[in-house]
């Protein structure tokens, strides 16, 4: 593989092409459901099965998802869009063509605002059209000397959305960045699950290389079926690395499809793309047009949650949150819900925040719990956040009933009751155990009188300990030092 130096002298240039499942109850031209994991060929009929006769007719909330995913990506909704047969043959695609979109799409001209190593950039989206998706061959190697494969058609006629970027990005990071937003984008405003394991989400790269500061692209290749964000990463850097040591060495780059072979970490060729394929586009005669009225597509936008970017800078603004805890907020719509919710019920946007980030994700992580299991609710949370705020509970008593909460889904004030958990203040009290941990510690009194008074941090633990944690800090600390 060529040298940094080597490498440093090309710039990449990369497009996507991604396939979005939308979440809809049934298929986008008959009433077959989309449910995953059913018996094979089992959620088919006459219309998807592509039987002579059968007539397709468009779902509805399918088109309503692709202009609200337009939405979220900032697009222009196009008030008349055409369906088209996109014809080509492969077993898994019984009606011998696909119902897409061809040169009407239905949404064009939107962008995405990325951040790239510190670096803000915006990557442009081409256009966004509806099509139906193909079935899946399963193909069971070797039996008997004989190679066997199967056909599953419960896919076939499952609702996507292609969207189609510009060849903006010009790093892997980038790519990589651009498609964890989109993926935000969708799931934020609900019209995917984005779930690459069960095919809900695949990606398509275009890649090409040329000298830095020249204008024209180089010979674009492109690698299909990726099916994981980190495998689009090391796909593109190793199609980088590939295309440049052959122009290194004088060799002309095929344009083609190549795939990605996970185990040998190489993009493999599939197959010359010397000629653009023929897909023989023509208007779908069983579909009238489409189109979508500006009073259609005004319901839609205002029925459309807040956008990830909107809500990260609310977070900075509303609650004081730094930019990176706002974008930790932010990965998902449920988590942002979730903590609107805790801080709307504590005393401490910023505590209910440092909360959320630290002990209640861990302990979902560590349970393989997202966060709409938490058996903690958002209103337990913020009392606890509150309890400490208002000096009920010291913040090391915190972290002990916090674990308890998250057991047996009971609330703070529940346990610190039935335990007798409230820190202790009255001076009274506190001053017996101070004396008696003076008492057992001559050594470091007198470190502290000598000079050396950051022993005073031991101490005070020792006195927490003592307590059991219910000591209140602060008074503990006062005591200490007026004792000393």
């Amino acid at each position: 593989m060529p040298s940094p130096d080597v490498m440093d002298q090309y710039e990449t240039v990369i497009g996507l092409e991604v396939h979005c499942q939308l979440s809809t109850n049934t298929k986008i031209y008959c009433s077959c459901p989309t449910s995953f994991g059913a018996a094979p060929n089992s959620n088919v009929c006459p219309v998807c099965l592509g039987l002579p006769g059968a007539l397709p007719v468009l779902n509805k909330r399918a088109v309503e998802m692709a202009v609200q995913a337009a939405f979220a990506l900032n697009c222009r909704v196009n008030p008349f869009s055409r369906l088209a047969r996109k014809n080509y043959f492969y077993p898994d695609l019984p009606k011998g063509y696909q119902i897409s979109q061809f040169n009407q799409p239905l949404a064009e001209f939107g962008h995405l605002d990325i951040v790239v190593n510190g670096t803000g950039e915006r990557i442009g989206v081409t256009r966004i059209h509806i099509e139906d998706d193909a079935g899946k061959s399963i193909h069971d190697g070797f039996r008997d000397s004989e190679r066997y494969s199967y056909v599953d058609l419960n896919r076939c006629g499952t609702p996507l959305i292609e969207i189609v970027s510009e060849p903006d990005m010009r790093s892997s990071e980038g790519a990589y960045q651009y498609l964890t937003a989109l993926k935000q984008a969708l799931q934020f405003v609900e019209v995917s699950t984005c779930d690459m394991e069960k095919g809900h989400l695949r990606c398509d790269a275009n890649v090409s290389v040329r000298r830095r500061g020249a204008e024209q692209f180089g010979t674009k290749v492109e690698i299909k079926n990726l099916n994981s964000f980190r495998f689009v990463k090391m796909a593109i850097d190793y199609e980088v690395a590939r295309q440049v040591a052959m122009v290194e060495r004088g060799q002309r780059i095929a344009q083609e499809t190549r795939l990605y072979d996970v185990g040998n970490g190489e993009t493999v060729s599939m197959r010359s793309k010397e000629q653009a394929h023929d897909y023989r586009y023509f208007p779908e005669p069983d579909l009238v047009p489409l189109e979508v009225s500006e009073e259609w597509a005004g319901t839609l936008r205002k029925a459309m949650p807040e956008l990830p970017d909107a809500k990260r800078k609310r977070f900075v603004e509303t609650y004081g949150l730094r930019d990176y805890d706002a974008q930790v907020l932010t990965l998902t719509r449920p988590l942002s819900e979730y903590y609107e919710r805790a801080a709307a019920a504590s005393s401490d946007a910023k505590a209910a925040a440092n909360w959320v980030m630290g002990d209640l994700l861990g302990a979902l992580k560590a349970e393989g719990k997202e966060i709409t299991e938490s058996p903690v609710t958002p209103e337990q949370l913020g009392e606890l956040v509150s309890l400490i705020g208002n000096g009920e509970i010291s913040g090391k008593l915190a972290k002990e009933i916090f674990p308890k909460m998250f057991a047996g889904g009971e609330s703070a004030r529940t346990i610190i009751d039935r335990e007798g958990l409230k820190q202790i203040s009255d001076t009274g009290a506190l001053e017996s155990i101070i004396d008696e941990v003076l008492a057992a510690n001559p050594k470091q009194v007198e470190q502290y009188r000598g000079g050396k008074t950051g022993i005073i941090g031991f101490l005070v633990g020792q006195v927490m300990k003592a307590s059991r944690g219910q000591a209140n800090p602060q008074v503990v600390n006062d005591l200490l030092r007026a004792k000393l």
